[in-house]
């Protein structure tokens, strides 16, 4: 728990108390858009060819 109170403390200092926020929004907009991205390829992918029986 110290560590996660010194890395916030940290943060806070480097990039201040009005910029987090935007941080946090773009951090959540960048995950969003890995997700989708992902979900695409695996939606993308082509179907197996189908083996024709004899």
């Amino acid at each position: 728990m110290q560590e996660i109170l010194v890395l916030a403390l940290i943060i806070l200092l480097l990039f201040g108390g009005k910029k987090i926020p935007e941080l946090m929004k773009g951090l959540g907009k960048g995950v969003k858009s890995f997700k989708d991205g992902m979900n695409g390829k695996i939606e993308d992918e082509p179907e197996a060819p189908k083996k024709k029986d004899e």
